[in-house]
Order: C-alpha cells, then sequence, then structure tokens
C-alpha cells in the first residue's frame, strides 16, 4: 500500500462513491483529510465516521476555494493532496439541453476543478520544505468516448483531462515538484451512475457489458488508483492519464 503518513489532502465530492471510497483509502494510508461536498449532513457523517475533518463546498463558487485550503493549512500545517472528484451528471443531450443545465454542469465539473488546481498549487507551492504536492483530477471514459445522452457531461470530463496535463507541464516548467494526474474511471457504482440510471433506464447493464470484465467497478478500486498518484511512488508521472475501467477503452466495439 502506498505510504501516505504525514500528508495532508483535500477530497471535494467525499459523501458518496468515488470520493467516500477515496476518502476512506487516503486515510488508511496515513493521510490526515479534509473532505467536501454540497451535501453538508451526508459529508459530515461520513468524515465523522472516518476521522477527518469536514468543510460544506459547492466548488463551483470560486470564492470559497481559497478558504477551503487555508482551512486544511491552518488545521494541519501544509497541503499534499488534491483530489478533484466532485461532479454531476446532466441527461440531457445536444437536442435538449438547455442553457442553465449546460452552465452548471461547466461550473461543478470543470470550473471546479480549475479553481481548485489554483488553489491547491498556490498553497502547495509554499510548503514547508519546498514546493511539492499531487494533484489528482477525476475524469471519465466519457473524456475519450462521450455520451450522445450526456452533452454537457461529455464535454466537461473532455476538458478535464487536457486541462489536466496544461496544468503538469506548467507546474514542471515553474520548477515545482507538483504532479497534475487524471484518473479515468470507466462505469463504477455510484451515485451519478444511479442518477444516469433514472435518467437512461438500462444504462448500467448497458454500460457494463462495454467491459471485457462485464461487471461495474466498485469505487474502491478507483480510489487504489487515486493512493497510487497521490503517493511519491511515482515522482515522475505527471500529466498522465491512469484508466480504471475493466479494458472498456482497450477493446474494438464490435467485441
Amino acid at each position: 500500500m502506498p505510504d501516505l503518513s504525514g500528508k495532508v489532502a483535500i477530497v471535494t465530492g467525499c459523501a458518496s462513491g468515488i470520493g467516500a471510497a477515496t476518502l476512506k483509502r487516503l486515510i488508511a494510508d496515513g493521510a490526515r483529510i479534509l473532505g467536501t461536498d454540497i451535501d453538508a449532513a451526508a459529508g459530515a457523517a461520513l468524515c465523522e465516521e472516518a476521522g477527518a475533518r469536514f468543510a460544506v463546498q459547492d466548488v463551483s463558487d470560486r470564492a470559497l476555494w481559497n478558504g477551503v485550503v487555508r482551512e486544511a493549512i491552518e488545521a494541519f500545517g501544509r497541503l499534499d493532496i488534491l483530489v478533484n472528484n466532485a461532479g454531476i451528471v446532466t441527461g440531457a443531450s445536444i437536442g435538449d439541453v438547455d442553457d442553465d443545465t449546460w452552465d452548471r454542469v461547466i461550473a461543478v465539473n470543470l470550473t471546479g476543478t480549475m479553481a481548485g488546481c489554483r488553489a491547491a498549487i498556490a498553497a502547495m507551492k509554499d510548503n514547508p520544505g519546498g514546493a511539492s504536492g499531487a494533484i489528482i483530477n477525476i475524469a471519465s471514459t466519457t473524456a475519450m468516448a462521450p455520451l450522445p445522452t450526456d452533452v454537457g457531461y461529455s464535454a466537461s470530463k473532455g476538458a478535464v483531462r487536457v486541462m489536466s496535463k496544461s496544468v503538469a507541464t506548467w507546474c514542471a516548467q515553474q520548477g515545482y515538484a507538483i504532479r497534475c494526474n487524471t484518473v479515468i474511471p470507466g462505469a463504477t457504482e455510484t451515485g451519478i451512475l444511479n442518477a444516469a440510471e433514472e435518467v437512461t433506464p438500462g444504462l448500467k447493464a448497458a454500460v457494463a457489458a462495454t467491459s471485457p470484465m462485464k461487471r461495474l467497478a466498485d469505487p474502491a478500486e478507483t480510489a487504489a488508483a487515486i493512493a497510487f498518484l497521490a503517493s511519491d511512488e511515482c515522482p515522475f508521472m505527471t500529466g498522465a492519464e491512469m484508466l480504471v475501467d475493466g479494458g472498456a477503452l482497450s477493446i474494438h466495439p464490435g467485441f
């Protein structure tokens, strides 16, 4: 298991799914955590149970990000890891998406991720001992194989994938030991997928069938990849994409 002893992390969207699994995994690996979520009740309960600190956060509110980072530093003295996990789906195709729906998914999934990267880098470059840290942005296989039924989610996750490379290379050029990588989960048993299933009945079975493993991922399987990228075991890995998709994007769709 990766050793995260002494490291401090912020995990957004921590109340359920991949976020909850990641928070628990990073704590098990030795990290101290500030978990955030827009769902105050569920987020606070999860963090209390897991032994993490909690803050209510709508990641799309850029004005809140500096305060969240400051809370982590005031509580723990530094910031080493940011997991930009919070995200939403819309279930709206290009044929029926309205402006408010489009603006909201871009604000949460893309702008919220950018604002988190910006605030985290500002803190990480001033860490005791020098600029260092790991940012892990959560995209989706829709960043490579978009859903016709959700133009906003697909577009936002595709943008997160490319933005992460820009963040990674900029940090490297500045001489900062701050890495930024992307985890690309496939179909995972989460609240987001359950919400999408309500909009598109049969979606879970269909996406599970796209993987040669013929199943959905457990959130803990994605959390394990995140923990690796958060650790010091991959210091030369930045701007990379880690697929956790059960082979779904590795096989011809005809097979």
